[in-house]
C-alpha cells in the first residue's frame, strides 16, 4: 500500500493476506532515492498557494473570471487566453488527481487478486465436501436398500401363508351356502322388495307398515337360517379380512419392490453417468411422505394385522363342524301380511294421485289467468307511456318560448300536474304488475312442486304395483 507521510512523501507499506500486492510502477518509491515524479503530489502542495502579485478587480486584462482557493491560490481567465482555456484549479489539484487515479487501480487490482485466490480455494473445498458428502449419501443408500429387502421377504412370506389361508376357507364357504340355498328364495324376495323400495322419491321415501312387515319378513328369515346364516356371515366377513390383508401387503411388497429397485439404481449412479440430468423441484419435501419411525410402524402393523386375520380363520375353520343346525320357522302368514298392506298402501296412494293432478289443474287455470293479467298491465303502463310523451313533449315546446312570453302561466301548472298524475299512475300499474309477477312466479312453483310430487307418486305406484306385486308373485308355497 502506498501512504503519504506528513511531510508529503511517498511510502511503500506492505500487507501479508496471502496477496501478492502489485503496485503502479510510475508510484514505486526506493530507499536511494528521493525523487517523486512531477506528476504526483510534490513537498508543499499542501500549503496554501501565494501569487507573485496582486491582479487588481479591475482593468484591461480582467477580462474572465477570478477564483481564489486556500490550496490553489488565484486562478481565472488570463486575457490573452481567455477565449481558449479557464483554469479552475491549481498544479497540486491536478497532482492529487492523478495520485488518486493510481491507489484507485492499486486497490482493484489488489481486490482481483483476492477474488482469484478466494475462488480457487473455494472451488477446492466444494469438490472435497460434495465428494465426501456423495460417498454418505450412498453408503445411506445401500443401508436403506438392505432394509427395505428385509422387510420385502418377510412380506413374500406371510402372502403365501395367506393365499393358502384363503383357498381353505373358500372351500369351507361353499359347504355353508349349500346349506342355506333352500332359504335364500323367500330371503332374496324380501331383501330386494326393501332395496327397490329404497329407491322411492323424496317425500314417499319413508318408513311405512309395508317396510316393516318387510324387514320382519328379513328378521324371521334371519332367524330361520340362524347359526349356518351367522357362520356364513363370519367365513365372508373373514375372507373380505383376509383379502383385505393380502391386498394391502401386496400394495406394500410392490412398493418395497419398487424402492429397492430404485435405491439400487441410485447407488449405482456416479458423476460420469450416462442417465443423470437437472430435476427441478427435486428438493421439496412432498406432504405426504413419510418419515422413518411412521414407514416402520405402517409396516409392522400390516403383518401383525395380517398375521392375527389368519389365526383367527384358522380358529374359525375348526370350529365349523359342530355349529350346523337345522331350523325351519313358518314365513307364509309374514307373507300374506306383507301383501295384505302391500295392496292398502298402493290404494292409499293412488288416491293421493288423483287428488294431485285435479289440484294441478286448478293450479294451472289460475296461472293462465295471471299470465293474462299481467299482459294487459304491461299493455297499460305502455299505454300510459304516450301520454307521459305527450305532456313533456309539451312542456319542453313551451320552453322554447322567448323573453317574456315564456310565462308560468295555467297551462304550465296544468302539465306539470298532469306529468306528476302520469307518474304516479305508471307506478301504480308497475307495483300492480310486480305484484303479480310475484304471484305468478308463486303458481310456477306451486305447479312444479305438484308436478315433482304427481311424478313421485307414480314413482312409488311402479314400484310397490308393478315391480313388487310381480315379485311378490313369485313367493314360495307352503309346499
Amino acid at each position: 500500500m502506498v501512504v503519504e507521510s506528513s511531510t508529503g512523501e511517498v511510502l511503500l507499506e506492505s500487507r501479508n493476506d496471502g496477496v501478492n500486492e502489485t503496485i503502479c510502477p510510475n508510484m514505486k518509491a526506493t530507499e536511494t532515492s528521493d525523487k517523486i515524479p512531477s506528476y504526483l503530489p510534490q513537498p508543499g502542495d499542501e500549503l496554501p498557494a501565494q501569487p507573485p502579485e496582486q491582479m487588481d478587480a479591475i482593468g484591461p486584462w480582467a477580462t474572465g473570471r477570478v477564483n481564489f482557493t486556500p490550496k490553489d491560490g488565484l486562478t481565472g481567465v488570463r486575457p490573452v487566453v481567455d477565449r481558449y482555456s479557464v483554469t479552475s484549479t491549481g498544479a497540486s489539484s491536478w497532482r492529487a488527481n492523478n495520485e488518486k487515479f493510481f491507489k484507485q487501480s492499486n486497490e482493484k487490482i489488489r481486490e482481483a487478486q483476492l477474488a482469484v485466490n478466494n475462488a480457487k480455494r473455494c472451488v477446492q473445498r466444494s469438490y472435497k465436501e460434495a465428494d465426501k458428502k456423495q460417498l454418505e449419501s450412498t453408503d445411506h443408500l445401500r443401508n436403506r436398500a438392505r432394509e427395505v429387502y428385509r422387510w420385502k421377504t418377510e412380506l413374500e412370506q406371510l402372502i403365501s401363508n395367506i393365499t393358502e389361508e384363503i383357498e381353505l376357507l373358500e372351500g369351507e364357504r361353499r359347504r355353508v351356502k349349500q346349506s342355506l340355498s333352500v332359504l335364500t328364495v323367500p330371503e332374496s324376495i324380501a331383501g330386494e322388495f326393501l332395496q327397490l323400495r329404497s329407491k322411492r322419491l323424496e317425500s314417499d321415501l319413508i318408513r311405512d307398515e309395508v317396510e316393516e312387515e318387510l324387514t320382519k319378513e328379513v328378521a324371521l328369515c334371519s332367524e330361520i337360517r340362524d347359526l349356518l346364516g351367522r357362520t356364513r356371515e363370519q367365513i365372508e366377513l373373514q375372507l373380505s379380512e383376509l383379502k383385505a390383508a393380502k391386498v394391502r401387503m401386496e400394495v406394500d411388497w410392490t412398493d418395497k419392490t419398487d424402492a429397492y429397485t430404485i435405491d439400487s439404481e441410485c447407488i449405482q449412479l456416479k458423476n460420469d453417468s450416462s442417465i443423470i440430468m437437472w430435476k427441478p423441484g427435486a428438493t421439496r419435501f412432498p406432504a405426504e411422505q413419510s418419515t422413518p419411525s411412521s414407514y416402520e410402524h405402517y409396516t409392522r402393523e400390516s403383518l401383525t394385522d395380517a398375521e392375527a386375520a389368519r389365526q383367527r380363520s384358522e380358529n374359525l375353520r375348526s370350529t365349523l363342524d359342530s355349529i350346523y343346525k337345522n331350523s325351519i320357522k313358518d314365513l307364509r302368514d309374514q307373507a300374506t301380511r306383507v301383501d295384505l298392506v302391500l295392496g292398502q298402501k298402493i290404494k292409499l296412494t293412488e288416491d293421493v294421485r288423483l287428488q294431485l293432478e285435479k289440484e294441478l289443474l286448478h293450479c294451472l287455470h289460475e296461472l293462465a289467468n295471471t299470465e293474462k293479467s299481467i299482459e294487459e298491465l304491461r299493455q297499460s303502463a305502455r299505454g300510459m307511456d304516450y301520454a307521459m310523451k305527450v305532456a313533456q313533449t309539451r312542456l319542453a315546446e313551451r320552453l322554447q318560448r322567448r323573453n317574456v312570453d315564456n310565462c308560468r302561466d295555467s297551462p304550465q301548472f296544468g302539465l306539470l300536474q298532469e306529468v306528476q298524475l302520469l307518474n304516479e299512475r305508471t307506478s301504480a300499474m308497475l307495483a300492480e304488475l310486480k305484484h303479480a309477477e310475484e304471484t305468478q312466479s308463486g303458481l310456477v312453483k306451486a305447479r312444479s312442486d305438484l308436478e315433482n310430487e304427481i311424478m313421485v307418486k307414480r314413482k312409488t305406484l311402479y314400484i310397490d304395483k308393478q315391480r313388487g306385486q310381480l315379485m311378490r308373485s313369485f313367493y314360495p308355497t307352503t309346499i
